[in-house]
């Protein structure tokens, strides 16, 4: 049986990997009790760090707004797949996983709740993925690249600021073509302005010392071994495998950050 990963390699150039990387495996009991079935190196934590999600509704994905709900309390996209293997793979570690996307989000409503939903939280690890809003708001509107960046930053100078060995995850925006940006003129502008962001997300995260993750590349490769339609539903929120896409390749960066 082939299993596909799905997983970039290295940092300026996107590349599908099959048989390496993070693999997959049948489960199986060990002698602990733990099942085993994802082998991978394990990413190097400080015990008791907190792990701070940010974006909008790809982020979100109903996440519960009481806390104190713990059947609910991070949602059901990428940032929930990754707590749970954290969680099996790294108990003695204590993570804290914290998802404060809310849909329909763009930088700038980032921004006005940020010191909220984000610097009060004291995190150790952000991560963000924003972006597509603020091109789809943006249909009767030019997207002002420089306010954009100058948002963006602002938040990362922020945080930074709060917390100086803050480690950061940026996330590229993406979309796939399908749907409502099946037309040549809508899919152009679309892609055109989320190619953009994307540029500019990879500066940040240069300036930043950042972990990036080259999302879009990733679904365009994704897309084309099997079909868009397998991973996003409408062009802009992915499908539950769409989220193990994005949780993989998120540990698969992390865990390279950590240890070298």
């Amino acid at each position: 049986m082939i299993r596909r990963n799905f997983i970039t390699q290295g940092l300026g150039t996107a590349a599908l990997l099959t048989n390496s990387g993070i693999q997959f495996t049948e489960a199986n009991i060990s002698g602990n009790g733990r099942v085993e079935g994802y082998k991978y190196d394990l990413p190097q934590f400080k015990k008791g760090s907190r792990l701070l999600f940010q974006g909008d509704s790809i982020t979100d994905m109903k996440w519960g707004r009481n806390q104190k709900d713990r059947n609910h309390y991070l949602g059901h996209s990428y940032v929930f797949l990754i707590a749970s293997r954290l969680g099996v793979d790294l108990p003695e570690a204590n993570l804290e996983f914290f998802n404060r996307g809310i849909s329909g989000n763009k930088v700038s409503d980032l921004r006005n709740r940020w010191q909220k939903d984000a610097i009060d939280l004291n995190p150790d690890w952000l991560s963000i993925l924003i972006g597509v809003n603020d091109v789809s708001r943006g249909e009767r509107s030019i997207l002002n690249f420089q306010k954009w960046e100058e948002d963006y930053r602002s938040l990362l100078k922020r945080s930074r600021l709060e917390n100086p060995t803050l480690k950061i995850v940026l996330l590229d925006p993406f979309i796939l073509r399908m749907t409502r940006l099946s037309e040549d003129d809508v899919w152009k502008r679309w892609r055109g302005e989320i190619d953009k962001l994307g540029d500019i997300v990879s500066r940040l995260a240069n300036d930043f010392q950042a972990v990036h993750i080259e999302t879009q590349k990733i679904f365009d490769l994704a897309a084309k071994e099997v079909s868009p339609e397998h991973w996003i539903w409408d062009g802009v929120h992915p499908l539950p495998q769409g989220h193990e896409l994005i949780a993989r390749n998120w540990l698969q960066a992390v865990i390279k950050a950590t240890n070298k």
